[in-house]
């Protein structure tokens, strides 16, 4: 199950040096300066998940050795400062090394070094504030983060939802037919996730903030304390409905002809491996589009949905026969 782990990172002058020198690029950690200082095992493990021979990096101090213990490859990272969690990444390796962390952070005169270090294989700005954040996992509103902090369990996963975390691999049990599509439902709350989307160019997003409240909205406003998703071997859905009708739903922050192209392929590429195959598809969006774009998605059967006020939503049917005739290729190729 995935943990949070909430990093302050950003808050003295020291810490703003580290974050410009290992997260804000990436680090050549296969320098000679630092690649004598790794052992056998941690350099090969950062080759493998660092082909490329660059990384961001982060770390904790000794006093955090507690909370770092439980904190493995495949967690989501926090990273907070100026009271807004500024950065959300994904931990790759994580090991201890103080001569390695030394050489990346200099300790001052006298401080106690770093010696937990971890790269990161994903890494996205953002620019949550801390209120929206304590909002999601049930802290008071003006609480600010002063200290490393590990979440877990249904606080960790509320994170994941709120802001679409979502896996890029999906868990498939140990004894699976491998010829046999693995479809695994999880109500959104209970979120799993062992790796996630790569920060890399035409990547899919590794945190999607706006479509993460819209798609809230959107659940509230169908009366559903809890949504579901559902992963496939091409990603994570945003919003699974089974009742009172069968809907699936990919939801876009934005109503440009980008948006909605991307709703599309989402939409045709999730379809097949849909645990309903007659499942309504249901593009979802914060305003309304321009005409010819609804037409295009009527087009493939794709009904559209936007918001028109606070908790309200207005939905704009495609044709049945569109429905029926998408329905029948999906059937075709599920």
């Amino acid at each position: 199950m995935v943990k949070v782990l909430v990093s302050p990172s950003y808050g003295s002058a020291e810490a703003r040096r580290h974050w410009r020198d290992t997260l804000d690029q990436e680090v050549d950690f296969q320098a000679p300066d630092l690649r004598s200082r790794l052992t056998g095992d941690e350099a090969a493990e950062l080759d493998r998940l660092h082909p490329e021979g660059r990384a961001r990096f982060w770390g904790a101090r000794p006093t955090h050795d507690k909370k770092m213990a439980t904190v493995v490859s495949g967690d989501v990272v926090l990273f907070t400062g100026e009271k807004q969690v500024r950065a959300i990444g994904e931990v790759g390796v994580i090991f201890r090394n103080a001569e390695f962390a030394a050489a990346l952070w200099p300790p001052r005169d006298g401080a106690e070094g770093w010696h937990t270090v971890y790269s990161l294989t994903a890494f996205e700005r953002t620019d949550i504030p801390y209120g929206e954040l304590n909002g999601v996992i049930g802290y008071n509103s003006n609480h600010t983060y002063p200290g490393q902090l590990l979440l877990t369990g249904d606080r960790a996963r509320a994170v994941c939802d709120a802001f679409l975390i979502s896996p890029r691999r999906v868990p498939r049990p140990r004894d699976a037919d491998p010829a046999v599509r693995a479809v695994r439902v999880a109500a959104a709350e209970e979120l799993r996730a062992t790796h996630l989307a790569y920060d890399r160019p035409g990547a899919r997003q590794f945190v999607r903030r706006r479509e993460g409240a819209l798609v809230r909205a959107y659940r509230e406003a169908l009366g559903l304390a809890e949504g579901k998703r559902y992963y496939c071997p091409s990603g994570i859905t945003d919003l699974y409905v089974e009742a009172p009708v069968a809907e699936l739903i990919e939801a876009k922050g934005g109503t440009t002809r980008t948006h909605v192209r991307q709703a599309l392929a989402q939409l045709l590429d999730y379809a097949p491996h849909c645990p309903t195959p007659d499942a309504r598809l249901t593009a979802l969006f914060p305003a309304p589009l321009d005409h010819t774009d609804t037409a295009y998605l009527h087009r493939y059967g794709i009904d559209c949905v936007y918001q028109t006020a606070e908790g309200t939503f207005e939905r704009l049917p495609a044709p049945e026969e569109s429905r029926r005739a998408m329905t029948a290729l999906i059937r075709a190729e599920a």
